[in-house]
C-alpha cells in the first residue's frame, strides 16, 4: 500500500510538489529547461544550509570522542572479556561526558525526510489528483523521474530490438554515468580525507572495531549504488549533499581538530 495515500501523507507530497513546481517555474527564465534539475539542487542547498548547526554538533561529538579514546582503550582492557560490562561503561563514560555516540548520524536521520519527499514525487504521475508535471522536466534530454537501471534496461532492450539509438538510452547512461561517477569520486576523497577511526564508534565490544571499521570503509560508496535505483532527481539531490557533507566536514575538521 502507497503510505502517501494516507491524507497526511498525501499532503506533505501534494505540498513538496507545489513547492517545486514553484520554483521550478521561478527558474525557467534563467536556466530553461534545465529549471526542474536547478529546482532540485536548489532545495538540496537550502537543507544542507538549515543543517549546518547540526553539522557543527557532530563535529563536536566527534573531538569530544576522540578525546575520550584513551580512556575507552582503557575500559576495553579492563573489561574486555565482560562485553555487557564494558558496554555499560562505554555507555555510562560517553553519558558522563556529555558525548552522544550517535550524534554523527542526525544530519543523514534529519535529511531522510526531504529525501524520501524528492523521491516520492518524482515516482507518482498524478499528485493530488492532477497530472506529475515534474515528470516532463529534464536533464540533457533525461526526465528526472528516469532511473540508471532503467536508462541500462532501455540500452540492453534497444540494442535487442535493433532500435536506432537503443530509444534514447546512452543519452541517459551518459547522464546517469556521470552522476554515478561524481559520487564515486566524493566518496573516495570522503575516505581519504576521513578514514574510519575506532573513535568514531559508538560500539563497546572489543572485537566489533575491526569489523565494523571494514564496513565504514565501504559505507561512502553505498550512495552510488543508490543512485543506480532512485530516481535522477534524487540522484542529483544525493550528489549535492555529497559534495556539500565532504566540504563542510573539511571545513569543520580544521575547526574542531581531533587532537
Amino acid at each position: 500500500m502507497d503510505i502517501f495515500s494516507f491524507p497526511p501523507f498525501a499532503a506533505a507530497l501534494d505540498a513538496a510538489y507545489s513547492a517545486l513546481m514553484t520554483l521550478t517555474h521561478a527558474l525557467e527564465p534563467l536556466v530553461g529547461t534545465a529549471a526542474g534539475a536547478a529546482a532540485v539542487i536548489l532545495v538540496t542547498l537550502l537543507v544542507r544550509a538549515v543543517l549546518v548547526p547540526a553539522g557543527i554538533s557532530q563535529a563536536k561529538g566527534e573531538r569530544a570522542r576522540a578525546l575520550l579514546a584513551p580512556r575507552i582503550e582503557l575500559l576495553r582492557t579492563r573489561y574486555g572479556r565482560n562485553p555487557e560490562r564494558l558496554r555499560r561503561e562505554t555507555m555510562q563514560l560517553y553519558a558522563d561526558a556529555g558525548v552522544s555516540p550517535l550524534a554523527g548520524c542526525l544530519p543523514l536521520l534529519l535529511q531522510a525526510p526531504v529525501v524520501g519527499l524528492i523521491y516520492s514525487v518524482f515516482l507518482h504521475t498524478t499528485i493530488g489528483g492532477h497530472t506529475n508535471a515534474l515528470l516532463a522536466e529534464q536533464v540533457a534530454g533525461v526526465p528526472l523521474g528516469a532511473t540508471a537501471v532503467g536508462a541500462l534496461s532501455g540500452a540492453m532492450s534497444g540494442a535487442l530490438s535493433g532500435a536506432p539509438g537503443g530509444g534514447g538510452a546512452p543519452a541517459s547512461l551518459a547522464v546517469f554515468g556521470v552522476v554515478v561517477g561524481a559520487l564515486l569520486v566524493v566518496a573516495e576523497l570522503t575516505r581519504r580525507a576521513f578514514p574510519p577511526a575506532a573513535v568514531a564508534l559508538p560500539s563497546a565490544s572489543p572485537s566489533a572495531p575491526p569489523r565494523t571499521l571494514r564496513w565504514l570503509g565501504v559505507l561512502p560508496f553505498a550512495t552510488a549504488v543508490v543512485a543506480l535505483f532512485v530516481p535522477l532527481a534524487a540522484a542529483l539531490y544525493l550528489v549535492v549533499t555529497t559534495i556539500w557533507t565532504l566540504v563542510q566536514r573539511v571545513v569543520l575538521r580544521r575547526r574542531y581538530p581531533l587532537g
